[in-house]
């Protein structure tokens, strides 16, 4: 999965002599907390959020009146309050790449450029939605974690066991154990009931650390 399969495309924007009222009143009436700003050739020059905005703004304990403020906010510019050179990544990047950026950097955005067009936005929750997706969040199923050796042929262990049963793996997420000796495989099982499965794994020498069924009745988390 790539960038631009979970990006939003053209994302709304605001340039650098928008208001910071204008600014926050269009932030607020929608579902995002970022605004790519553009310079007035529609070059991509910054982001800023909805937190620096507020920072920006007159604090609560000021002694102005709300006139004031009102008045204060709609002659403040972006371009005052901007994180500038903002960090940027391509929509052909893979997706878990461009996490890390996010991770490394301590971000919750990046503009996606073609070349130097703003093409879209892809946020952490653009993120999170993937994660849930490929670990099969909110689905009813049988969640299995086993523990197996870092070395070629454990994960086919755990398939290949489970296909003998004839249950099928609608999804399936590795990570690494303490010391990054051993892996911790997490899956979610349908067709085999956790005892079964469970005995199974078991008798093919392959360590079960944990074991969750869902709710019958659980639903798949909202786009």
């Amino acid at each position: 999965m790539l960038v631009k399969d979970r990006m939003t495309p053209n994302p709304t924007t605001v340039t650098t002599e928008t208001t910071l009222k204008d600014a926050l009143e269009l932030i607020r009436s929608k579902p995002f907390r970022h605004l790519p700003v553009l310079d007035e050739t529609g070059g991509l020059v910054g982001v800023v959020t909805e937190k620096s905005l507020v920072y920006a703004s007159p604090t609560p304990i000021t002694t102005m009146s709300i006139f004031e403020v009102d008045y204060v906010l709609s002659r403040m510019k972006v371009g005052q309050v901007l994180h500038r050179e903002p960090i940027t990544v391509g929509p052909d990047l893979p997706i878990e790449e461009a996490a890390c950026v996010m991770v490394d950097n301590q971000i919750g955005c990046l503009p996606v450029l073609d070349g130097d067009k703003l093409i879209g936005i892809i946020s952490d929750t653009d993120i999170f939605r993937v994660f849930v997706e490929g670990l099969g969040g909110g689905h009813p199923s049988v969640r299995i974690t086993v523990v197996v050796p870092e070395e070629v042929g454990s994960l086919a262990r755990v398939t290949t066991s489970v296909a003998a049963l004839g249950g099928n793996i609608y999804s399936l997420g590795m990570f690494w154990a303490n010391g990054r000796q051993n892996r911790v495989v997490a899956f979610r099982l349908e067709g085999v009931d956790r005892d079964t499965a469970v005995k199974a794994l078991e008798g093919e020498g392959i360590e079960v650390a944990h074991v969750w069924e869902s709710d019958s009745v659980a639903e798949p988390c909202s786009d």
